[in-house]
């Protein structure tokens, strides 16, 4: 047999999503990200306990040959989250979400350095109480990368759940933000933790600054050449291709600047999608456009949350590393509801987003493949292999459970308060 290629790969991951895929529709009945991820688990954990069961077999090692060579953290990072954060900013209604600006802002910023902070101090101490000893820079590095909502995630809730419009887009651009302001933490702390860089307030605020404005520029400049381009002309075939320029060319152009790649796609989604699908498209391009970008996000995320179930294979399952991963599950949503809770409290005179807020911004602010990505680009190490085992416990806990059960969630809130809802606010 030939050496497996970058198209065997992908031609591989294509046939068992869309195996699986076809498998869950017709039988099992699940929302599409919470099927593949749990036949994607299911898959793995047969095939460790096969290995088990048969000492001469190599199916678990085979299968984690081929997650290596595909690399799932570069994959995602450098490749398929561009197509999927641009994608889902262009179903954000820009109206909407200006109304959920500030908490927008407050979140996905302040938020997630509370969340940080919260998850690491409380991270080390369940670690300790475990005999585990994590250096506290670690548990806060956990922290970084655990604590933003994934927009592929909940973009997938938010299609299935109704709720007030501001709301929705208050979650949605949320998430298309936070986890690019996350990435951002991840770098400054991971630095620290590997001595690269000494902790300065100085090195942290300007690189801080360095990623996530100079990407919001960067997105801004590319989105606004893309709908000037596009503008002027009348040719869907044309429009798509520069619509998928603007996504390859701008997320190349940030890694190569050193801006955050998804700060920038966000902002140059919400450009093509508002003013690019309102302005500059006749009816014929804006359908293509739209039917283009939703098949592409619909492909990329199979394939994601397969790889998410599949990636089990990599884990250690000590008992230790298993009960800190359950405990973290718990303080993710503690440091989640904190996070949320005091922005929302303190910023209720400015913007009242109903009885629906809280429960939806914690039970619906899933984590996803970007956390698995970080936690598979930490240096190998013991403190690797058991930080790895928690993300991968509270990220299938929050695509399974909370993306499993938001949708009921909603409707029994919307019940239970349905005077005072307004679906159009």
């Amino acid at each position: 047999m030939h050496d497996l290629t970058a198209f065997d790969a992908a031609a591989i991951l294509i046939v068992l999503a869309a195996a699986l895929g076809y498998f869950n529709y017709r039988v099992l009945g699940l929302p599409s990200t919470v099927g593949l991820t749990v036949m994607g688990t299911l898959a793995s954990l047969l095939v460790v306990a096969y290995d088990k069961l048969v000492p001469s077999s190599t199916l678990a090692d085979q299968l984690g040959t081929f997650l290596a060579d595909i690399d799932f953290s570069t994959t995602l990072m450098e490749g398929m989250l561009s197509f999927l954060l641009f994608a889902g900013a262009m179903h954000v209604n820009w109206t909407h979400m200006r109304k959920g600006r500030w908490p927008i802002l407050i979140f996905s910023t302040i938020g997630v350095l509370l969340s940080t902070a919260i998850v690491g101090f409380a991270f080390q101490f369940l670690t300790l109480a475990l005999g585990i000893e994590i250096p506290l820079i670690w548990c806060l590095v956990f922290g970084a990368l655990i604590s933003p909502t994934d927009p592929v995630s909940v973009m997938a809730v938010m299609k299935r759940a109704a709720m007030p419009d501001t709301l929705q887009a208050t979650v949605a651009g949320e998430s298309l933000f936070n986890d690019g302001i996350g990435v951002v933490v991840f770098t400054i702390l991971i630095a620290i933790a590997t001595g690269t860089e000494a902790f300065t307030w100085g090195f942290a605020i300007s690189h801080f600054m360095q990623e996530a404005l100079g990407g919001a520029a960067l997105g801004l400049t590319v989105g606004w050449i893309g709908y000037l381009a596009m503008k002027s002309i009348d040719e869907y075939v044309i429009e798509v291709m520069i619509s998928l320029a603007v996504v390859m060319g701008g997320y190349s152009l940030a890694m190569g600047l050193h801006v955050s790649g998804p700060v920038a796609m966000a902002v140059a989604g919400l450009i093509i999608g508002n003013a690019g699908m309102a302005n500059a498209m006749s009816e014929v391009t804006r359908d293509h456009v739209v039917k283009f970008w939703t098949l592409i996000d619909e492909v990329l995320n199979a394939v994601l949350f397969l790889l998410i179930g599949l990636e089990v294979i990599a884990l250690d399952f000590r008992p230790a590393y298993l009960a800190a991963g359950a405990g973290a599950i718990l303080i993710v949503l503690a440091a989640r509801m904190i996070a949320v809770g005091i922005p929302l409290a303190a910023m209720k005179r400015l913007i009242d987003m109903g009885p629906l807020a809280f429960p939806t911004l914690v039970w619906g602010g899933l984590r996803g493949g970007i956390s698995i990505a970080l936690a598979l680009a930490l240096p190998i190490s013991a403190i690797r292999s058991e930080l790895l085992v928690a993300t991968y416990i509270v990220v299938i806990f929050a695509v399974v459970v909370q993306g499993g059960s938001i949708g009921s969630l909603i409707r029994r809130m919307q019940e239970r308060y349905s005077p005072e809802l307004d679906l159009d606010s």
